[in-house]
């Protein structure tokens, strides 16, 4: 008698759980996911993230007023980094990291062995690619100096020369994550269906790349005090210490889900379908806010295009 085997058993010498399961109705999930990263830009206030809670914190943290006071010293600078960094969590040039809480989940999940070791591997992987994104860019940033978009005080149109950076860069990016979610939903190929770790490590590079075009008024100070050092190490140096406050909160966040759940968070998360739409959902809704906002609802600011406004933004 002939064994004929199942359609849903995995290929001889493949462990079941390591074989990608379809999202259950991927569509709408897409969509809804889609419409909650419109809605958000719709309702953003950069006002409230930007001056009322980064430019507190970094008051706050630093003890004088972060963007009246000059930076003096080496020191002085590599903190500002951090701590400005730490302020511009939830900026809406920085917020697309939370989406990151995914794919680490995923990769801690994919590990197999709760404890310490599933909290910091995502983690040190995310930081793996964050980093020799900022770095590099950091050190390039000094080289090139004034010969950046970012740091023109030039305008195209009406609009400033470095929010039109802001706007190819933040859509690309903003596209590479729209473009992921769609595939952890198994809408589009997914290159990182077998490869979790590949996939925080392009998260975390995604993440350092927000530096490329963020045009946050601290980060903007930051970057041109390494300018005017001279010293590309001193770039690589504080664009690595501003990435790390970036991600300092969605990192506690992903330790907090651990360390409370006693690993039952990953546990939960080791159902290939669940770690899938988690994934996707929020890649696909922070990756269209970050193209919507940046591409259509910043450029409406000065006059290109329109976009809807609230009575508070």
């Amino acid at each position: 008698m002939s064994v004929h085997r199942s359609p849903q058993a995995p290929p001889r010498g493949v462990p079941p759980e390591s074989v990608p399961r379809p999202v259950a109705r991927p569509g709408r999930t897409a969509v809804i996911s889609a419409a909650a990263g419109v809605l958000l830009a719709v309702l953003w206030s950069f006002e409230l993230v930007d001056s009322v809670i980064g430019d507190t914190v970094a008051d706050t943290l630093l003890g004088h007023d972060a963007k009246g006071t000059a930076i003096t010293g080496a020191a002085a600078g590599l903190l500002f980094a951090f701590v400005s960094g730490f302020a511009g969590t939830f900026t809406a040039c920085n917020i697309a990291m939370a989406a990151s809480v995914g794919p680490m989940s995923q990769a801690g999940a994919a590990g197999h062995r709760p404890g310490v070791r599933s909290l910091l591997r995502p983690v040190a992987w995310l930081t793996v690619g964050m980093l020799a994104v900022s770095a590099t860019y950091g050190a390039l940033g000094v080289l090139l100096g004034e010969r950046l978009p970012q740091l023109s005080t030039d305008t195209v149109g009406g609009m400033p020369v470095r929010l039109i950076q802001s706007s190819v860069v933040f859509g690309l990016i903003g596209l590479a994550l729209t473009y992921l979610g769609l595939a952890a939903l198994g809408l589009l190929p997914d290159v990182f269906a077998r490869r979790p770790v590949a996939r925080v490590v392009v998260m975390g590079a995604l993440v350092g790349g927000f530096l490329v075009g963020r045009p946050y008024p601290l980060f903007n100070k930051l970057f041109h005090w390494a300018v005017d050092t001279g010293n590309p190490a001193y770039g690589a140096l504080a664009f690595a210490l501003q990435s790390l406050g970036n991600v300092l909160i969605v990192a506690a966040l992903f330790a907090v889900l651990i360390l409370a759940s006693r690993g039952r968070f990953l546990a939960w998360m080791a159902s290939p379908r669940r770690a899938a739409t988690v994934t996707g959902a929020l890649l696909v809704a922070l990756g269209v806010f970050t193209v919507v906002y940046w591409d259509l609802r910043v450029p409406a600011i000065f006059g290109v295009g329109w976009f809807p406004t609230m009575p508070y933004n």
